[in-house]
């Protein structure tokens, strides 16, 4: 390939991509102020930067959702101008977002198609775009069935699809964002097997993550964005996750925080054989049983999709159960509504943060005051108090340093980073007994993660029970007491974090017992 403008698909090369001087402008925020970067065929270029950097905008602008308000893109030494995905479609540029654009009742080749018709072809002939998915698949190793329905595949298959989607509409150039976020540690080698056949092919690959290690696994340059200006562009192999995460925030974080050892307190949370159905109507959780104590942090490991959104969903009242029953402070709470549980000291940082954690249009200050909006100090007699409110928010936005243009901005208009800063800051502010955390980190920068798990942290010094539900193995041995490991719907097995191992957590992980 080093000699040939031709990719194995078939396909021009793009050898130089270039965005100079990129300046984007929102009311109130200076999203990127002068940006300079650059990507060559066959080189995976991986951008960091803090939620709020101002690296989506950027990506945004090179795959035509916004449009710069300064600066140029040059593909190949010649000046383009993408104002619409179709045009850095057409420019071979291909986007695979974090959150799969796919319709899960419609089969590969069919989504595949979608938006390939036109007015002179109206009908897509799906034998012929299944042969092209076909060749696709082969010459990159994206093992696929174009006859599978999107439910029927796994995540990291569907994420194939993304990856074929854009290949088919010609894409030279990948921006992947956030990739790995939904993928299981197995998937991961597997994807990044694949972007490293596709640089060695001649694609230009843009990476976007917040895991460093993966950052310094696949990439061969890193650039680093804060407040929407660039610190610098790296060789990755002279780098260490320290000099990313200083570069990123502007300081050297703590990865492992030291945990000072407690005395276990009385049974805070106690499940008692719970089972429950999935969405699916198959079984969800069968026969669970778990003590979470006083000043304890209990892991939940596992991979993707084996019971712990049920067992969150379970516990904090928002799934029924079938069987079983849940005690808090020694009180069944199985029968009891949501917001009985809530005012019984229950927290609960939810995965799906926009979907299950806030109202999007709602502003940031009312949304850091649901579920307490009819307690005082916020309300007497029906009448919300707005100077307590705004009081109360205030904090809230300065001790978890939320970045917002004000506490009257909807919760839409933030980072998704920020948008978990909110939650968790609303969640942990309410002086919890327990709190149920499920992915409280996920797709936090280093900055951020590391003060959400000191502040989990001082929830366990001070006496809060805390269930961790993580698919982050580091963040389970970082912060458990003890491990729990949950497959298909059932705990496997809880071991101490003395004895825990990746090696022993990936046997229990995968379902198996024997020698563990």
């Amino acid at each position: 390939m080093a000699d040939s403008n031709i990719l194995p698909s078939g396909h021009t090369r793009i050898d130089d991509l270039e965005m100079r001087g990129i300046t984007k402008r929102f009311p109130g925020v200076l999203a990127n102020e002068s940006v300079d970067f650059s990507v060559h065929a066959g080189e995976v270029h991986a951008l960091l930067g803090e939620n709020g950097a101002g690296k989506t905008t950027l990506m945004k602008i090179l795959y035509g959702l916004y449009h710069a308000d300064e600066g140029q893109i040059l593909l190949n030494d010649k000046p383009v101008e993408i104002l619409s995905p179709t045009d850095a479609i057409s420019q071979g540029i291909g986007m695979i977002h974090q959150h799969f654009m796919l319709v899960e009742s419609l089969t590969v080749a069919e989504n595949v198609a979608l938006g390939l018709r036109s007015s002179r072809e109206p009908l897509t002939d799906l034998d012929k775009v299944s042969e092209r998915i076909l060749e696709l698949a082969k010459i990159y190793g994206l093992i696929i069935d174009p006859s599978a329905y999107i439910w029927q595949l796994s995540v990291g298959q569907q994420q194939r699809v993304e990856i074929i989607k854009a290949l088919y509409r010609g894409a030279a150039l990948l921006i992947l964002d956030e990739p790995t976020a939904v993928l299981t540690p197995l998937e991961v080698d597997e994807f990044f097997s694949i972007i490293r056949d596709m640089a060695k092919d001649g694609h230009g690959l843009i990476f976007i993550s917040h895991k460093l290690h993966e950052v310094i696994d696949i990439s061969d340059k890193v650039s680093v964005l804060r407040d929407g200006r660039k610190v610098g562009t790296y060789q990755t192999k002279d780098a260490t996750k320290a000099d990313l995460a200083r570069w990123m925030v502007g300081r050297d974080v703590d990865f492992r925080p030291e945990i000072e050892k407690v005395e276990l307190g009385e049974v805070r949370l106690e499940v008692i054989d719970a089972s429950c159905r999935s969405n699916r109507g198959t079984p969800g959780l069968e026969n669970v049983n778990l003590e979470v104590h006083s000043g304890e942090i209990l892991g939940i490991a596992g991979v993707s999709g084996n019971g712990q959104r049920e067992l969150a969903e379970v516990i904090t009242g928002l799934r029924d159960i079938t069987g079983g029953r849940i005690e808090l402070d020694g009180a069944d709470i199985t029968k009891l509504p949501p917001i009985d549980r809530t005012d019984r000291a229950l927290s609960y940082i939810p995965e799906e943060r926009m979907k299950d954690g806030m109202i999007k249009n709602f502003t940031v200050a009312e949304n850091l005051i649901l579920r307490e909006h009819h307690k005082k100090p916020f309300s007497n007699g029906g009448i919300l108090n707005l100077k307590a409110i705004a009081s109360h928010s205030a904090d809230l936005i300065t001790n978890f340093q939320i970045k917002t243009p004000s506490q009257e901005t909807p919760a839409k208009s933030l980072s998704g980073g920020n948008i978990q800063k909110v939650v968790v800051a609303r969640e942990l502010s309410r002086e919890p007994r327990v709190i149920i955390a499920a992915q409280p980190t996920r797709g936090l920068d280093v900055g951020a993660m590391e003060y959400v798990r000191e502040r989990l942290l001082e929830e366990r010094k001070s006496g809060t029970a805390i269930l961790l539900i993580s698919e982050d193995l580091d963040e389970i041995f970082a912060l458990a007491d003890r491990i729990a490991v949950i497959f298909e719907g059932q705990i496997m097995g809880i071991v101490g974090r003395e004895e825990a191992t990746p090696e022993k957590l990936g046997l229990l992980m995968a379902g198996v017992k024997e020698g563990v």
